[in-house]
């Protein structure tokens, strides 16, 4: 049954929507051929396939219909709604790949988009070859990349990850690249599909400022997400899709809570779940995974890189782990070192049971045959027989909610539909450690809320779970451990909740840092943001205190000081470092800084608590 459109006034407090629309939709359809009759599995479409059969049946599939809105100069427009309610096929025909069925789009100037991770990139060669690669693609002379490549360099904070291959990339390190070139480009209209998911909080900062920039010069950029938080905090409009249809379009606010209205009108009986307090103290007597002293390293050229050094830990069964850290920090690494994928340069893994590793929602699928005969294909890959698969496949299915387009090919799928196929295979498998590294992140708010749970469900059978992931919330409301990785390191392990603090923590103070520093002439300081940055934050210390012995009275640079010994949870130093902030503004003849007194006092709160 279609929904029914809910109208939105339009806010008086929406800014530049004023001159000519740059995109105009008016009663826009688009469908696709559905399979209406299917064989029984992938192997009869492989015989229908070599004997040419024309006597399949298909039906329409409309992803899109009577859909009408426009775009102005200045707007930053959120496109929300479950998976396959129509928005990535909306992203494709505002970038002419799809025409119109009926109605009709008018897009006036130029467009970039940043539809999926992989689109453009060839994983064998560098970051930066692709660089070059992409701008070609997109009709850039030699000349004008050449200009563009430091600003592209600099923006996507890869540094010497740009000389690496992009096949030992990350997802968020990819998006990173993506979103780098794209943005670069400064388009009259900037397309971003569900790419900024699997950024660390610190790009996801820079990109929200980048796209503020291009809007404040008369560009559009259309972001669709499942983050209605990331809204409703950075868009001035919002665009609600529901099964192809436009339920409601204006203020962000207004939008997103009627979305959110709808979702929990929808959501569905859950089942009894493990009590997550309980399965927090419940301990678990077998060792799952092993790992010592673990080394990973890449050839750069001819010094060798190192993803992963000296990296130790063991989980038992009944764990959730999460792991958490920036682009780069070596968590997808570690994953496909658990999933075999890599062999140990040094040190040892052990892993006991079956493993199954879901390490991006693209991986395993075969873009031409559709997610039927994707859950036989990625069920046969992981070993498991047919019977099993067939025994499961109803309820694999079920999971995904993705009955009305399971025979659809895998390449009409957007990026969350595939997460939740690719998760659904994975979990009915049931295997005894569960890998997921960024898949979650294009799924929506309800599939996310029912993959925690079978998640949680898991622990009930002695199952162990690794989940790599941005979504800091979801660390702390679902794992019972987490694991924080910078530069190939362990910084922290225990805790979720204090995990989570401390990350957050270096994020602000290394933004602090970026801020304040970069303003003097000295190299030393540039060099200790970097090192900070980076995770090295003895080496960060030691150029802050070379260059304090040379000027012990820079109040900007004692409070960078005193900050770190705060983000490394250094009660005691961060202290002595505050007062000494407070001694040289008195003997400076200055006012004591606010933010000194508020910090000394919070300090002497928390060794009270201790003590």
């Amino acid at each position: 049954m279609a929904l029914k459109t809910k109208p939105l006034s339009r806010p008086s407090n929406i800014n530049n929507i004023s001159g000519t629309p740059l995109v105009v939709a008016e009663d826009l359809g688009i469908k696709y051929e559905g399979e209406k009759e299917r064989s029984g599995d992938f192997k009869s479409l492989v015989h229908n396939l070599v004997s040419f059969n024309r006597e399949a049946k298909f039906e329409p599939v409309w992803a899109l219909r009577g859909v009408s809105f426009s775009g102005y100069p200045g707007d930053v427009l959120g496109v929300i709604g479950p998976n396959g309610a129509g928005k990535t096929t909306l992203c494709r025909a505002i970038l002419g790949l799809m025409r119109p069925d009926s109605g009709s789009i008018r897009v006036q100037g130029e467009v970039t988009s940043l539809l999926s991770l992989g689109t453009g990139f060839n994983k064998e060669i560098t970051g930066r070859e692709n660089i070059t690669l992409n701008g070609l693609m997109l009709g850039l002379s030699r000349e004008r990349l050449n200009e563009l490549m430091p600003t592209i360099e600099e923006f996507s904070g890869l540094g010497r990850f740009l000389d690496h291959p992009l096949k030992h990339y990350s997802t968020g390190m990819k998006a990173r690249l993506g979103f780098s070139i794209a943005a670069a480009l400064e388009p009259e209209i900037m397309v971003i599909d569900e790419v900024l998911g699997t950024g660390d909080a610190e790009f996801k900062t820079r990109a929200v400022q980048r796209m503020n920039e291009l809007v404040s010069r008369a560009r559009m950029v259309v972001v669709v997400t499942h983050d209605i938080d990331f809204v409703e905090e950075n868009c001035n409009r919002a665009l609600w899709l529901d099964q192809g249809q436009v339920m409601a379009i204006g203020d962000p606010i207004e939008v997103s809570g009627g979305y959110r209205e709808d979702l929990s009108l929808r959501a569905k009986p859950k089942k009894k779940i493990v009590d997550l307090k309980e399965s927090r103290t419940e301990k678990g007597h077998e060792k799952t995974i092993c790992v010592k002293n673990l080394g990973i390293k890449f050839k750069l050229g001819k010094d060798p890189f190192w993803a992963l050094k000296n990296v130790s830990f063991t989980v038992r069964d009944k764990e959730i782990l999460g792991i958490i850290g920036p682009n780069g920090a070596g968590k997808t690494t570690l994953c496909r070192t658990l999933g075999r994928l890599y062999r140990p340069d040094e040190g040892s893994v052990m892993v006991k049971g079956d493993i199954t590793t879901l390490l991006s929602f693209n991986l395993g699928f075969n873009n031409l045959l559709s997610g039927y005969d994707n859950i036989y294909l990625n069920g046969m890959i992981m070993g498991i027989p047919k019977d099993e698969i067939i025994r499961v496949e109803e309820e694999i299915i079920e999971f995904a909610e993705l009955e009305k387009v399971i025979h659809k090919p895998v390449k009409e799928y957007s990026s969350g539909m595939k997460s939740r196929l690719g998760f659904s295979i994975a979990a009915m498998i049931k295997p005894d450690v569960f890998v997921v590294d960024e898949a979650l992140s294009a799924g929506d708010m309800a599939f996310r809320e029912k993959a925690t749970n079978r998640m949680q469900e898991m622990l009930a059978d002695a199952k162990t779970v690794v989940l790599v992931t941005h979504s800091l919330g979801i660390v702390e409301k679902v794992c019972t451990r987490a694991i924080w990785l910078q530069e190939g390191k362990v910084r922290y392990d225990g805790d979720p909740k204090e995990a989570v603090a401390l990350y957050k923590e270096s994020v602000k103070q290394y933004r602090s840092m970026k801020k304040a520093l970069p303003v003097k002439e000295d190299t030393r300081l540039q060099q200790a943001v970097k090192k900070f940055g980076d995770g090295d934050y003895m080496l960060a210390e030691g150029l802050l205190e070379e260059y304090l012995n040379e000027h012990p009275d820079d109040l900007a640079v004692l409070t960078q000081h005193a900050e770190i010994a705060e983000a490394s949870r250094n009660w005691t130093q961060a202290k002595a470092r505050w007062e000494r902030v407070l001694q040289t503004a008195e003997s400076n003849g200055q006012k004591p800084p606010k933010k000194a007194v508020k910090k000394l006092a919070l300090i002497e709160q928390e060794l009270e608590t201790k003590l």
